[in-house]
């Protein structure tokens, strides 16, 4: 077990459905103490979406939040600064922190594509050590290379597998071509019989509505198809736990495996994937993982037929929680994921 006893660590992230939360907990089960801090100076729908297409125009809304953390951390000698993705922290936060820190390691990890959000590439500069889930942004901007993860409740759940009653399920996001390649995929599943399940959600409702107008993917989207309340883990896990396989779309400019794909391998399920590059990793097995070409999709019955392969002990180790904290906090792990 890694040893992070009596550690201070200052930990600043973006809100994704509770994984920040999770990494909290894990941390501390370590034996870290953790002062945490979101990303954002309101989880709003309104601000998110300002944050995302124009900080500027709330820059001293999170000026102000940023220089308030600052007065409540004063007295603090942490000994670890994290930061996720960090949509609007600000330079200067950081720059204080290393100023008033000399001994402070800090560490940044981000798991989107600098090609959606190439405004992040402005962290790599104030870091100690920087880490991307995309292995052609580590090649491309020299950063270790460390993929996502799964937590410890999808392992532990896979003693509880019965009998699937679906062959194939998706429960994501409602962006880019998903929907597309979702309504085909089900459409080729009923023509050879088999049974699906799909669940698809958005935030809120107007902002679905707006977004349409930008981005003509989801100008196909049936309304009704979608829902607005975010499952959580358990609910997902239990829809998991009665299919076959689960299907797996990512962003179509994403290199990056999504932290799904650690989830249902983890489960003991089969996945389905639009990600070619997990052809590269050393989690992958033919029997246990198809790739399908989102123009052209293909699903081999026989692929259904077959039983799920069991993954090394040493495989879900690495994916694991637990070793994704000893990678960024550690030791880096550039060898094991790069040379498969």
């Amino acid at each position: 077990m890694i040893q992070l006893k009596n550690k201070k660590i200052l930990f600043v992230s973006v809100s994704f459905f509770n994984y920040e939360k999770a990494i909290v907990s894990k941390l501390e089960e370590l034996g870290a103490i953790v002062d945490f801090y979101d990303d954002r100076p309101s989880n709003s729908l309104i601000n998110k979406a300002i944050v995302r297409l124009n900080k500027k125009l709330i820059s001293s809304k999170i000026n102000h939040y940023y220089k308030k953390i600052l007065k409540e951390i004063n007295q603090e000698n942490y000994d670890y600064f994290l930061l996720i993705k960090g949509e609007a922290t600000p330079r200067f936060f950081v720059k204080e922190l290393k100023a008033r820190l000399p001994k402070l390691k800090t560490i940044y990890y981000t798991f989107d594509s600098f090609t959606e959000y190439p405004h992040l590439v402005s962290h790599l500069n104030d870091f100690d050590e920087n880490f991307t889930f995309d292995r052609n942004d580590a090649h491309k901007y020299g950063l270790h290379f460390r993929p996502l993860f799964f937590l410890d409740e999808y392992y532990k759940k896979r003693k509880e597998i019965k009998s699937p009653e679906i062959d194939i399920a998706f429960v994501g996001s409602a962006h880019t071509d998903r929907y597309i390649i979702g309504e085909n995929v089900r459409c080729i599943a009923e023509k050879l019989q088999l049974k699906t399940f799909f669940y698809y959600y958005a935030m809120d409702k107007f902002v679905f509505k707006l977004k349409k107008i930008f981005d003509k993917n989801l100008q196909y989207f049936n309304i009704k198809k979608l829902s607005f309340k975010t499952l959580s883990h358990q609910q997902i896990i239990e829809i998991y736990q009665k299919t076959k396989s689960v299907l797996d779309i990512n962003k179509p400019f994403q290199n990056g495996l999504t932290i799904r794909t650690f989830e249902v391998l983890a489960l003991g399920k089969k996945l389905i994937t639009t990600n070619a590059d997990v052809i590269n990793y050393p989690l992958y097995h033919p029997q246990n993982i198809l790739i399908i070409n989102r123009e052209n999709i293909i699903l081999e019955k026989f692929f259904f037929e077959t039983e799920f392969k069991e993954i090394e002990n040493e495989i879900l180790q690495k994916m694991s929680l637990e070793s994704f904290i000893e990678c960024l906090f550690v030791k880096n792990q550039d060898e094991y994921w790069n040379n498969q």
